[in-house]
């Protein structure tokens, strides 16, 4: 017998947060009943339906994608637009992103039908990093990007510090390329963070998420990540250190 929430997000529905609100909600039945209770236990002989769909045991699977510009970091989109499961189309899972880039930002994106990994490498408490490399308009000063490292108070919260480095400037083009590592997951945060200090972000790409890289990949390529990865993945989240 398991929790409901954590069968929900073991099936890769939702982080095992978001099964609880789901339930809350009571969008959950279980032997044809809505159960709004967090604490129910359920086994294998049981039927779980989410939103009067029937829950299904998929295994779980794994992919890292190089996310191009222009596409949506979700599963569906109302207005049309090609979204990241769009670009596996052969992948008969459900995959879900672990959290999001924005569509004009392209880079290392996760998808996976596991909640429970993708809780682990997005919850702000597990500090899994992430670096970007952004081109800046505007040439900034060393003092003029220490506000990054010390944290920028935005509109829902002052972030936590984060690694800056300046990689190359165009005085001719007014332009900058500097990559920072953060490890939270706001959104749009670093597009926010360099508004903040008046070097807006001209066009943005995640080149690594924890030890994970882009090598190998072309815009709209993807793979498997290996079961070593994974393993290493989960170490780095519950101990900020990568497993051997």
């Amino acid at each position: 017998m398991e929790r409901l929430q954590k069968v929900l997000a073991h099936a890769g529905v939702a982080s095992r947060r978001k099964a609880e609100e789901m339930i809350l909600e009571g969008k959950v039945m279980v032997n044809g009943k809505v159960v709004k209770e967090l604490g129910t236990k359920v086994s294998d002989s049981d039927t779980v339906e989410v939103a009067g769909v029937k829950l299904e045991k998929e295994q779980k699977v794994y992919y890292l994608l190089y996310k191009p510009r222009g596409v949506i970091s979700a599963v569906s989109d109302d207005k049309g637009r090609k979204t990241v499961t769009d670009l596996l189309p052969n992948v008969k899972e459900r995959l879900y992103p672990v959290g999001r880039l924005d569509y004009e930002t392209s880079g290392l994106l996760l998808l996976t039908n596991d909640g429970d990994f993708s809780y682990a490498l997005t919850h702000p408490k597990y500090k899994v990093d992430k670096t970007y490399v952004a081109r800046v308009k505007g040439i900034p000063l060393k003092e003029q990007l220490r506000p990054l490292e010390r944290g920028v108070v935005l509109e829902d919260g002052k972030t936590a510090p984060a690694k800056v480095k300046m990689l190359s400037s165009e005085r001719k083009a007014d332009k900058a390329i500097i990559e920072i590592v953060i490890h939270e997951g706001k959104n749009r945060q670093v597009r926010r963070m360099f508004d903040a200090i008046g070097f807006p972000v001209q066009k943005l790409k995640r080149e690594r998420f924890g030890f994970l890289n882009l090598h190998g990949l072309n815009a709209g390529e993807w793979r498997e990540l290996t079961n070593h990865e994974v393993k290493q993945m989960r170490v780095l989240a519950e101990t900020g250190k990568i497993g051997k």
